[in-house]
């Protein structure tokens, strides 16, 4: 089994060329798309236009299979949560969030994440490894078939489960830059999901090198996870900071305007109880963002086990939130979904075999980490 080729993970360019090498037309790799990705079929054989003999080499050579379901959870607002096994002891989470106009899957592109953010369970978990581009895809795919998207009564309607996509779930999609890319072409293939660029949105924590590939190979929505307004704040939040400082990612934000679907930046915000919540944080945004054109998304801290920090206020909330309106940002603060089940914004941890002992270099450092930001804080 470990031999056959995953079609998931094929983009239209990857397929077609697997199909000459098997002595096929180009036209059975848009065929396999549709069957793949549009009717959520596994069976080769139930892939009724394609010739009986090229079933068969299919049978022998490739599979679709998304990993198995390690636990399907559903939160008492519709959120749903699927922890999926991904090999070697490690599980990855991915969260579909329904709204009346649309339905938005929270996907994930590493096993646990590097980056160790502060204020995010993920990171407190390690990494191990990237995910390939069919375990990416098969995220998409088993979401949509949980979902009910193959009834053909609902295929008729022209109604699909899943409208939007977010590489918004364990790890940072731009570190694991090859996998994402052939992820994203999958999704907006006419022939797999057909999503639009405006639909699908990349969530970085500012890989300055990799936004501006990514502007250039498949510009799609950008979200940059900022969380503090100078240096010396950020570099304690976001370590990655001290690599990729504010002035370079915001000179790179522009540049990726230049060709984003949006014209504007979304900037995350997680609001921290007097660590980044300050009417003066605020006033710091303003000047930090003011040739970005951009909106900002706010979201309240959703706690963890042992993270030492607390969600703000709900009036301090408010009032962060004023400060940005009242200078014409569209400013809107994330309702918290699915944290009756751990699926809300950064909680979502996974099963994770820490290869690179992240957690335990974290757990020694949080101590000195949030020292310093209170002397920060008290500058």
């Amino acid at each position: 089994m470990n031999d056959l080729v995953d079609l998931l993970g094929l983009d239209a360019d990857g397929l077609a060329q697997r199909c000459a090498d098997w002595g096929q037309k180009p036209f059975r790799a848009r065929q396999l798309m549709r069957w793949i990705h549009q009717r959520g079929e596994h069976d080769f054989e139930a892939m009724s236009d394609l010739a009986k003999d090229f079933r068969a080499s299919l049978a022998a050579r490739a599979r679709v299979a998304a990993p198995a379901v390690v636990s399907d959870r559903a939160a008492a607002d519709g959120t749903r949560k699927w922890l999926l096994d991904v090999g070697a002891g490690n599980a990855i989470e991915t969260v579909f969030i329904p709204e009346v106009d649309r339905g938005t899957l929270c996907v994930s592109t590493q096993v646990g994440c590097a980056v160790n953010c502060l204020f995010c369970s993920t990171g407190k978990q390690g990494f191990s490894r990237n995910l390939d581009a069919h375990e990416i895809i098969a995220q998409v795919w088993h979401a949509n078939r949980a979902l009910g998207a193959g009834d053909p009564a609902r295929r008729a309607r022209g109604e699909r489960p899943v409208t939007n996509v977010v590489f918004m779930g364990m790890g940072e999609p731009l570190q694991n830059y090859g996998a994402t890319l052939t992820a994203l072409r999958i999704l907006l293939d006419d022939h797999a999901y057909g999503l639009s660029r405006r639909r699908v949105t990349v969530s970085t924590s500012g890989v300055v090198p990799m936004i501006d590939r990514l502007r250039d190979d498949c510009p799609v929505a950008l979200a940059v996870s900022l969380h503090a307004p100078d240096d010396a704040l950020r570099d304690q939040l976001v370590p990655l900071n001290r690599k990729y400082p504010l002035a370079e990612l915001m000179a790179a934000c522009r540049r990726y305007l230049e060709r984003a679907p949006r014209d504007f930046i979304t900037f995350e915000y997680v609001l921290l109880d007097g660590v980044n919540d300050a009417d003066l944080h605020a006033r710091q945004l303003l000047a930090l963002v003011r040739e970005v054109p951009c909106k900002f998304n706010l979201i309240p801290f959703n706690p963890f086990p042992n993270s030492g920090l607390r969600r703000s206020p709900p009036e301090r909330i408010r009032r962060f939130a004023q400060i940005l309106a009242d200078a014409g940002i569209v400013t809107t603060v994330r309702r918290t979904r699915g944290d009756d089940i751990d699926a809300a914004c950064g909680q979502l941890a996974g099963e994770v075999r820490d290869r690179t002992r992240l957690a335990a270099r974290r757990a020694r450092a949080t101590g000195a980490a949030m020292g310093a930001v209170g002397l920060a804080e008290a500058r």
